[in-house]
């Protein structure tokens, strides 16, 4: 058996920027054991597997299909990058036809525009909720040690903790940060989080004028830590929305490999998140 791969970088116009994504375009289903076999041996934080809704139809004429996404160890419930990576596979390698794709996944109907030289992801809004920071305190000190902190926040839905660095703190104590991912998973072992932000305030006055950093780990579900994470930013845009007052914010997560993101949180209870890709590799899976 032959599968077509393709890898991008999301969340960027460079390559080697941004979040890279494996994605299969499959004629077929395959079993789950073997999509958790393929994600393994890419070892991207994400690789996904986009099917065929109607039979009838094809990659280049059909505008809804099934999206899967696995890590290496797990499957998972929502990936932006991945998402933005598979509408790019279809309407630039594959020549879609249509306006808008929709693909049917375990978080409902996701849908993807192409605009301008990128693509806008109509994605489920996840509010976090204010905690108590004791609560968090060993899962809190794994990751920023002894720097102050001035909010801690958690999105039950997603099992994401958002933890906000105070704003006396510069930009450059989010980006040196030293995460050990198998101390940060040991220090949380209740369930209760499967992925860690932590963010601070942007600087708007200065060009380009990002409004929020922030960076992501999830070893709890096998990616220590996520370059650039879409998922992350359903709750981030919520959060910031809030505390800036403003719907339309532009974003830059502080990996090493870095991507930016623009958001816009709509009335409806959902969020706009545009990015561009480009295309790294292509190639075949043989089995």
């Amino acid at each position: 058996m032959e599968i077509p791969v393709y890898i991008l970088d999301a969340f960027t116009n460079l390559p080697f920027k941004g979040n890279p994504a494996a994605i299969c375009p499959l004629m077929h289903e395959l079993r789950d054991d073997l999509y958790q076999r393929i994600a393994a041996e890419m070892n991207l934080s994400e690789t996904a597997f986009i099917t065929r809704v109607n039979p009838s139809e094809n990659f280049t004429t059909g505008s809804r299909f099934r999206l899967r996404w696995f890590t290496p160890t797990t499957e998972i419930n929502l990936c932006g990058h991945a998402t933005l990576a598979s509408a790019a596979v279809l309407f630039k390698h594959k020549k879609n036809v249509n306006p808008k794709l929709v693909f049917e996944t375990r978080s409902g109907d996701l849908a993807v525009t192409q605009q301008g030289e990128g693509y806008v992801m109509d994605f489920p809004l996840n509010p976090p909720t204010q905690e108590d920071a004791n609560d968090f305190r060993d899962v809190i000190k794994a990751a920023v040690g002894n720097h102050p902190i001035q909010d801690v926040y958690l999105c039950a839905q997603t099992k994401k903790l958002l933890v906000r660095l105070s704003d006396s703190c510069d930009r450059s104590v989010l980006t040196s940060l030293k995460v050990d991912p198998v101390a940060l998973q040991r220090s949380e072992t209740s369930g209760r989080v499967k992925g860690l932000i932590i963010t601070m305030k942007g600087s708007p006055e200065i060009q380009p004028g990002y409004d929020f950093y922030s960076r992501y780990f999830a070893p709890w579900n096998g990616v220590p830590e996520d370059p650039v994470t879409g998922s992350a930013h359903t709750v981030l845009g919520s959060y910031w929305s809030n505390k800036l007052g403003k719907n339309k914010m532009l974003a830059y997560q502080c990996s090493s490999r870095g991507g930016e993101l623009q958001l816009e949180v709509r009335p409806d209870g959902r969020i706009n998140i545009f990015g561009e890709s480009v295309t790294v590799l292509q190639g075949t899976i043989t089995l």
